[in-house]
């Protein structure tokens, strides 16, 4: 269930198998990319690493708000699919990167009361 509503969405992006296990940061737009590259992720927060609940927005202490890729169940697939979701994101354009690197790999416009749904890039 995702709690989303008035300028709140949720983002779902389809992942390769491969990163089953990785963790992506998402950053708002006009957010410096370099900023909490540096921050140890000892921080008692609510994140989604995997467990089925978690946030998308920022913690205030220059933590890159990140979800793990994991394999979710998914209408109309055969089996579980590659997936990050972020439940609770505010309306705006966000980037997302690998969480430690601060490579933009792709971006995504997140529309209040909706679920934003995108593929992560292949590379060729």
């Amino acid at each position: 269930m995702l709690d989303i509503g008035g300028d709140i969405g949720a983002v779902v992006v389809i992942m390769p198998l491969d990163l089953v296990g990785q963790e992506v940061d998402i950053l708002a737009e006009g957010q410096d990319v370099a900023a909490g590259l540096d921050h140890a992720d000892d921080q008692d927060h609510a994140d989604e690493h995997g467990h089925g609940h978690g946030h998308g927005h920022g913690h205030g202490h220059g933590h890159r708000p990140h979800v793990a890729v994991v394999r979710r169940p998914m209408p109309g697939a055969s089996e579980p699919v590659p997936s990050l979701i972020y439940p609770e994101v505010r309306e705006g354009r966000y980037r997302l990167l690998m969480k430690g690197t601060d490579v933009v790999v792709m971006e995504v416009d997140v529309v209040g009361g909706q679920v934003t749904q995108a593929t992560w890039p292949t590379v060729s």
